[in-house]
């Protein structure tokens, strides 16, 4: 395990990149990670806090994010930790999720949207403030333990959340959130946001998703009926008249009481919902998540990236697209419209 840890980390840019020691790839050999593993299994390993720097944040030339830089025994331990954790959660983890996992990413994230959300009306928009900063250590420590009864393995996590950082020589506490470029950040927030995932599909989509089919429109069918009889007398001028009123009125209805759907995706920290249904109830849904996010998991949504947003009229953002519901009544295509409730992806 060790080996194989140190055969993923080795070929890494940031290999021979010194934490607050100088200890880097180059000076690591078997001895050393018998070592490690020694200290490990007699609970005497002790993680080094990390040497903090900034970086660039992307697309902006002037705004900076924290990077924290783990001397390398750090990585390799870290490197095993996520290669376990892995191994164990990833099979559990929900469909809907596609940040930081194998053969997942941006695109399965918005071909999902693109593919299953037809017919959506309005997209709620969740972004949770400072995400990774401020995930709760206690939370954390409970989640891993529902499944893990390691005591020795959950310690050595705890201390590893616990180890701090170093910025400008200065050691400063870290209360909450994922280590700062640490390799296991990633799997401990898609384990502490998989909570999320359970709620929203174990609860909020089985409660706001009825109906098989909406119900026939009946204006739409007394049209119908009205262009067969002006069919059958041979009344050319109303029968385009109809069929272009036809045109314009939606064969089911879309206010049936009886018809909802949600629908949702999360890449990382940025979640999207696709409702079909009133717009009070959209509203009930975004209500719902900020007080699940905050009474289970110490998180808050952000008040100004959280929107409903009307989907055939103003576009959500997600991942870098402008998402939208198509409308048009003139496009046909096998005697059909053939774009109403189609999903639109537009990078911008």
């Amino acid at each position: 395990m060790y080996l194989l840890a140190y055969g993923r980390l080795y070929s890494n840019k940031g290999a021979m990149t010194p934490g607050v020691t100088r200890e880097t790839v180059d000076g690591m050999s078997l001895g050393k990670i018998e070592h490690v593993i020694d200290a490990l299994r007699h609970e005497r390993y002790r993680w080094s806090p990390a040497r903090r720097v900034y970086i660039p944040k992307a697309r902006s030339s002037t705004k900076l994010r924290p990077l924290g830089l783990p001397p390398w025994s750090d990585k390799l331990v870290g490197e095993v930790i996520r290669l376990l954790l892995e191994a164990y959660y990833e099979p559990t983890f929900s469909s809907s999720s596609h940040g930081f996992r194998p053969c997942r990413g941006c695109h399965t994230a918005l071909r999902d949207v693109a593919n299953t959300w037809t017919g959506t009306v309005w997209f709620v928009e969740g972004d949770i403030a400072q995400c990774f900063d401020r995930l709760d250590h206690s939370v954390m420590l409970r989640i891993l333990g529902e499944k893990i009864h390691d005591n020795r393995f959950l310690r050595l996590v705890h201390n590893m959340l616990k180890a701090g950082y170093l910025e400008d020589w200065i050691w400063n506490a870290t209360h909450s959130g994922s280590p700062q470029g640490g390799v296991v950040s990633p799997i401990l927030s898609n384990i502490y946001l998989h909570k999320l995932d359970e709620y929203v599909e174990t609860v909020l989509i089985p409660e706001y998703t009825r109906g098989r089919i909406r119900k026939p429109n009946r204006a739409f069918f007394r049209v119908w009926a009205a262009m067969q009889r002006a069919r059958k007398r041979g009344d050319r001028t109303q029968l385009r008249e109809l069929r272009k009123q036809l045109r314009s009125i939606p064969s089911m209805d879309t206010q049936d009481p009886g018809y909802r759907r949600l629908r949702y995706v999360r890449y990382c920290d940025d979640t999207l919902l696709g409702f079909a249904g009133p717009k009070a109830e959209a509203e009930e849904i975004k209500q719902r998540l900020a007080e699940f996010l905050r009474d289970e998991l110490k998180l808050e949504l952000s008040p100004e990236k959280t929107l409903i947003t009307h989907a055939r009229t103003r576009a959500a953002r997600f991942l870098g697209y402008d998402i939208t519901v198509h409308h048009n009544d003139r496009k046909i295509t096998g005697g059909k419209r053939s774009v109403n409730g189609v999903i639109s992806l537009d990078l911008s």
